[in-house]
């Protein structure tokens, strides 16, 4: 399955009954308004995740802003969905696609699913395309999952120290250039950023119209801010 889906492509999705949809959407500064805004519209049969309980679990103190969830956890919001590995899974939010739906698209590949993709454009699209939204919420039949994590594909606090130290790693922190830089910080306690992290805001992924830009494009962009490293020595954060 294709990593990113246009509004054409799930709305066929939709019609053939053939896939799951889920509304990513948050605003980090407001704890309600994922909920809300899915509340009040939503893609016709989508269903919530909210960052901070299905793709996070906040009560993991010292482990960061948004810890992954146990994968019993995790396990438990899957099943709660009605989600099978076998069932094409699209994400969406109100970045272009490129904030919670993204961490949903790497939650699932990474507990080795392939069925994922993410809405191009995200809420965005699907408003100028001027396709029906829906608030009625519906209550899936659950399915019985269990999931792993590959752990191969995490980095630790200790062993990221240790790969920046010996240079064998690129960090690329995907914040906006001010948080980066610690001339505004509305969330951490403390601003700035990792030593020897550098910054590919998020937002840059995007182009003009909230779309993702080019393969090629993307590509070029990433080979010369991660030189001299390769593509398989980034971590990103």
């Amino acid at each position: 399955m294709k990593t990113l889906i246009s509004v054409e492509e799930l709305t066929v999705l939709i019609d053939q009954d053939d896939a799951l949809v889920v509304d990513c959407r948050k605003d980090l500064s407001s704890p309600d308004s994922g909920r809300q805004a899915w509340s009040a519209a939503h893609v016709p049969g989508a269903i919530h995740a909210e960052l901070d309980s299905d793709l996070s679990d906040l009560g993991k103190p010292g482990q960061g802003r948004h810890p992954l969830p146990d994968e019993a956890v995790f396990s438990d919001v899957l099943s709660r969905w009605g989600w099978r590995p076998d069932r094409p899974l699209i994400a969406y939010d109100d970045a272009g696609g490129a904030l919670a739906a993204s961490r949903l698209w790497w939650m699932l590949r990474l507990v080795g699913a392939q069925a994922v993709g993410v809405l191009d454009g995200g809420w965005s699209a699907w408003k100028a395309s001027g396709l029906p939204t829906e608030s009625s919420q519906q209550v899936p039949a659950r399915t019985r999952i269990s999931v792993a994590y590959d752990r191969q594909q995490l980095v630790g606090y200790e062993a990221l120290q240790a790969e920046l130290a010996a240079g064998s790693i690129c960090l690329l922190d995907a914040r906006g250039g001010p948080r980066f830089r610690g001339e505004v910080e509305p969330l951490d306690r403390v601003a700035g950023h990792v030593p020897g992290a550098r910054n590919r805001p998020f937002t840059d992924n995007l182009d003009a119209n909230g779309r993702f830009k080019p393969p090629a494009q993307l590509a070029a962009e990433f080979t010369a801010l991660i030189e001299p490293h390769v593509s398989s020595a980034v971590v990103h954060m």
